[in-house]
């Protein structure tokens, strides 16, 4: 819109860079008057100020009961991970470590199903069934993971070690190691029955600390360096 050369930006640009002028000119903004977002009644400048401030207010507010939220989560899954950790931690017998880890998972975290493997063991505990049945591709694909798999169940071989392989829509594969660029010694195996539990999109980093750790756990299981 112009006025005689006078456009909508001009007056924008002016009243911007005079902050004096609705001081010396009070009487108008009683008389300037707005429609309301919330009908079609006009009304006067300050209280369509004050309905912005609820607006923008309300908008805050929902942001900090988010947050407050997430905190709150964050809390109980750090706490969940917590009492896992402790748990591995205060078992004295290295051959029930696999096991418990995964029971503890299971029931910490509401996993329909876990499993683990280990191989590389040292010799007093070949024969435990942890160390049993990895093919040789199962162990390369875990080196080859510099992430927790996280998706869909393509016949995976891992799956194969859960009590019910059949059930499984979605997995997380996550790599037991001592480092990045050190080879894979087990791995990690995570299913539900619904496909979305675990998708190729989420985020691993949760993933990564229980696979550190995992590894850190079951150390014990392998012959000393």
């Amino acid at each position: 819109m112009s006025i005689q050369g006078i456009t909508e930006d001009d007056i924008a640009n002016y009243l911007a860079n005079t902050p004096g002028f609705f001081e010396r000119q009070t009487e108008l903004l009683a008389t300037i008057r707005l429609t309301s977002p919330h009908g079609n009644r006009a009304v006067s400048l300050q209280e369509r100020q004050m309905e912005l401030l609820r607006e923008k207010n309300k908008g805050l507010e929902l942001k900090l009961v988010e947050m407050i939220r997430h905190g709150q989560e964050n809390m109980a899954i750090a706490d969940r991970l917590h009492r896992w950790t402790r748990a591995v931690m205060l078992t004295t017998e290295p051959a029930e470590i696999p096991a418990l880890m995964v029971r503890e998972l299971k029931d910490q975290f509401m996993i329909p199903q876990a499993g683990i493997r280990v191989w590389g063991v040292a010799p007093a505990y070949a024969g435990h069934d942890f160390a049993q049945g990895v093919k040789d591709d199962t162990r390369s694909f875990a080196t080859s993971l510099t992430l927790p798999y996280c998706g869909v169940n393509s016949g995976f071989e891992p799956v194969s070690w859960l009590d019910d392989p059949a059930s499984v829509m979605s997995v997380a594969l996550v790599p037991l190691r001592h480092g990045m660029n050190l080879p894979a010694f087990g791995l990690l195996v995570l299913a539900s029955p619904d496909p979305t539990r675990y998708s190729a999109d989420m985020g691993t980093e949760f993933l990564m600390r229980v696979g550190e750790l995992a590894s850190a756990g079951l150390s014990r299981l392998l012959p000393p360096v």
